[in-house]
């Protein structure tokens, strides 16, 4: 399998993390985000017509969007999908949920905030984002109290879809001090065999444009 990704893309982390827990034989394919790559014609015409990362190749399948390529792996070799039809569902809730209130806010502050020059970053927007975020944190914070997993017994879809931008350096209005069941939950993770940072399993740094 291929994986078209780059190392800061948060919702990219989400699918290589799911392969690479899994066990899975995948290789990264670098995009260039950076230099307007998923802009390009040509990627949208032979990639991922949404301009987006990232995009998995799996034989004769191309899919597009992390939670539908974590759906795919999860029916295809049998990981992270949950063990009832119930727990299925509860993964998707909390995709969709992550997807919308957590990952979209935390990649687009994190952005602002860390890749654009500091004259052009809006100080309100990114004040509004971290509230939003901050909501988000106390809900996930909450339902993690108690639990080890966000689903079930073991780790899930849900957890590596929630997880990705926890682990990245820049900040974005996050303190792991300030979550305390959050900070064990991302402890336990880590602790997972396979586990990588996300600048570990996928091309692309901050340093390398430095």
């Amino acid at each position: 399998m291929k994986l078209y990704c780059f190392g800061e893309s948060g919702h990219s982390y989400k699918a290589a993390l799911a392969l690479e827990l899994g066990g899975l034989d995948w290789d990264p394919v670098f995009v260039d985000f950076f230099s307007g790559v998923t802009r390009s014609d040509s990627f949208r015409s032979e990639v991922n017509e949404m301009g987006e990362c990232p995009v998995l190749v799996d034989g004769d399948v191309t899919l597009s969007q992390s939670a539908v390529i974590q759906q795919y792996l999860s029916e295809t070799y049998g990981k992270f999908g949950g063990a009832t039809s119930e727990e299925a569902r509860e993964i998707l809730r909390w995709q969709l949920w992550d997807n919308h209130k957590l990952s979209s806010n935390a990649g687009l502050c994190r952005f602002l905030m860390n890749f654009l020059p500091a004259d052009k970053r809006p100080a309100e927007v990114i004040a509004f984002l971290q509230g939003r975020l901050t909501s988000a944190f106390a809900i996930l914070d909450t339902h993690l109290q108690g639990r080890d997993w966000i689903v079930g017994d073991s780790v899930t879809n849900a957890d590596l879809t929630c997880c990705s931008y926890f682990y990245y350096p820049e900040p974005f209005g996050f303190d792991r001090a300030e979550w305390p069941n959050i900070d064990a939950w991302l402890t336990r993770l880590s602790a997972q065999p396979g586990w990588k940072h996300p600048y570990d399993l996928m091309p692309g740094n901050p340093s390398d444009r430095a």
